[in-house]
């Protein structure tokens, strides 16, 4: 794939072996930014964990302190009882029998799903078509819960999901760089705090073994996790 003169001097401005703390890569990463919209900023992780093996899944949330800079579209999937909980939360669409059939056909105009314990044996319908995109609910990251309204609002305040993928890497969008480099460093930090607490008992030897930030299309730039991990307890 041919590269663009801009993105080689971004490239050749961060450099490929040097490693940075949270708070310089991220400032460096909002000033070789070189398109004209406003790019998010992504974390990468690479962690030392297999994830063929259930017990060393690495699955959580994190609610980001100062948002993400974007409007979260939320589906409460809810008995009756809850929908005014989840309307007043500020949930886009509530319910339950008139948006099943509706995703089986492929309508996917959301961005996030919360439902209520007593509804899964129903959503659980939808597995094929939602797991494979990200937005099948689940109680380890607090999609599945009665407390409904919070669980909407979170998600509307910046609440960001990951889950390792099959190379053993977790991404992350953290916020838009067009946020104050304090700001997105803030959210960088907790979403990597989040990771490193949500080490697996079964995970044996180096945990993080590669952290690194960029906008969307900007080069990635390493973080010193070594640093970051003494500092994290």
């Amino acid at each position: 794939m041919k590269v663009g003169k801009k993105h080689r001097a971004a490239k050749e401005t961060v450099g490929t072996e040097k490693m940075y703390g949270l708070e310089e890569a991220v400032a460096l990463a909002r000033e070789v930014k070189h398109t004209k919209f406003d790019e998010s900023l992504d974390v990468v992780m690479r962690l030392g964990v297999d994830p063929k093996h259930a017990d060393q899944m690495v699955r959580g949330s994190v609610v980001m302190p100062h948002g993400i800079g974007k409007t979260v579209r939320v589906l409460a999937l809810t008995s009756p009882g809850k929908e005014t909980e989840a309307q007043e939360a500020g949930a886009d669409y509530v319910g339950l029998e008139e948006y099943l059939p509706k995703v089986q056909e492929g309508w996917l105009e959301f961005d996030a799903i919360v439902a209520t314990p007593d509804v899964m044996s129903q959503v659980g319908r939808l597995g094929k078509i939602l797991g494979p995109r990200g937005l099948m609910p689940s109680p380890k990251t607090g999609g599945v819960t009665m407390d409904i309204g919070n669980a909407v609002r979170e998600l509307k305040a910046g609440k960001v999901e990951y889950r390792v993928d099959k190379a053993g890497n977790v991404h992350a969008a953290v916020g838009k760089s067009s946020f104050d480099t304090d700001k997105l460093t803030a959210n960088a930090r907790a979403m990597i705090e989040s990771v490193i607490r949500a080490k697996p008992a079964s995970s044996k030897g180096q945990y993080i073994k590669r952290v690194a930030v960029s906008t969307t299309m900007g080069p990635s730039i390493k973080v010193d996790h070594t640093q970051l991990q003494s500092e994290i307890k």
